[in-house]
């Protein structure tokens, strides 16, 4: 396939190179010349995982050419972009969508921003970090049209790559949404020194929040108990390379999300993430209270108040 990866950050530059160690021709559209440059010229990302052999890829950071041609489009943006980026977007080819989050503008789910296009996204514990490394993962296809998806799972599946497919589009985006925002708590638990008891209980409390905020919306309840749900809020949340359990670390140290994201030097997604998804909870009349203290900590509350309050509310059944 001829396959347009737009974005040249970490995860869209290791997609790319597992693209491109496919067979597919793969053009990896980067927002800066020099980037694109560098990459040309070395076969290596300047300033992400630059150990990942991009020597497969074409690099340019003006796409049109390659766009007006191709028969897959990856969007591999931060969520506060795919919207301008996939209205400019030419053409009926299919879209895939790595971002994970809302839209910050209008609180839309993702998929929902790409008009014209069949779209998909794809989601689950992959940091990329990881599948750069070459180490075993596995993911999860979406889309309403199982046909586009399950051509996108033979597109994509490697040997250490393993792809399943899912048709529940809702259920998908909302996990990968809520999990960042799970994570930047579950950071949190971890600055504070709360230890393992506290951070277990706070993830299936919020797996727990997830799948409410999933039936409130449609989705089935089984996605949250798969990859995309429970498997990528997981990973999420205990892992060493997720920006999102870093950042709640470095929030609870006294870091404005501005501080925490500029020390990161990444996107946070869950940042972006935490006050729409709020935002969507209450227009839905559904509680999530792990969400709301994450938001009252963005805000600068103070997170053991938080915490106290948490523990303190009414006992009930799980």
């Amino acid at each position: 396939m001829r396959i347009v990866v737009i974005g040249g950050g970490s995860w869209g530059s290791v997609f790319a190179a597992l693209l491109a160690g496919r067979g597919h021709g793969v053009t990896l559209a980067c927002r800066d010349p020099e980037q694109a440059g560098a990459i040309r010229a070395t076969g290596r990302n300047p300033r992400y995982l630059t150990g990942v052999d991009l020597s497969g890829v074409s690099a340019v950071a003006l796409p049109e050419a390659a766009l007006a041609t191709a028969e897959l489009i990856v969007l591999a943006v931060p969520s506060r972009a795919l919207s301008s980026v996939a209205a400019a977007l030419p053409g009926r080819a299919p879209v895939l969508i790595l971002t994970k989050g809302l839209d910050p503008a209008s609180g839309r789910r993702l998929s929902e921003l790409v008009v014209g296009s069949p779209v998909a996204v794809l989601s689950g514990p992959n940091h990329a970090e990881e599948i750069g490394a070459g180490l075993p993962a596995a993911t999860v296809v979406a889309s309403e049209d199982e046909e586009l998806a399950r051509e996108l799972q033979h597109a994509i599946v490697t040997p250490l790559f393993r792809v399943y497919v899912n048709t529940d589009l809702v259920g998908v985006e909302l996990s990968a949404a809520a999990k960042n925002v799970i994570a930047l708590a579950a950071g949190g638990v971890d600055g504070l020194a709360l230890g393992d008891n506290a951070k277990a209980g706070l993830i299936s409390r919020g797996l727990r929040e997830m799948a409410r905020l999933g039936s409130a919306c449609g989705a089935r309840a089984e996605t949250f108990s798969g990859l995309a749900g429970m498997g990528d809020l997981v990973v999420t949340c205990w892992s060493r390379h997720s920006r999102n359990r870093r950042a709640g670390e470095l929030l609870v140290q006294g870091r404005t999300a501005e501080q925490a994201e500029a020390e990161i030097g990444m996107v946070v997604e869950g940042i972006a993430t935490a006050p729409v998804l709020r935002d969507l909870s209450r227009r839905l009349g559904i509680e999530l209270p792990i969400t709301e203290a994450v938001c009252q900590v963005l805000a600068g509350s103070s997170a053991p108040e938080l915490v106290s309050t948490l523990m303190a509310r009414e006992p009930t059944t799980e």
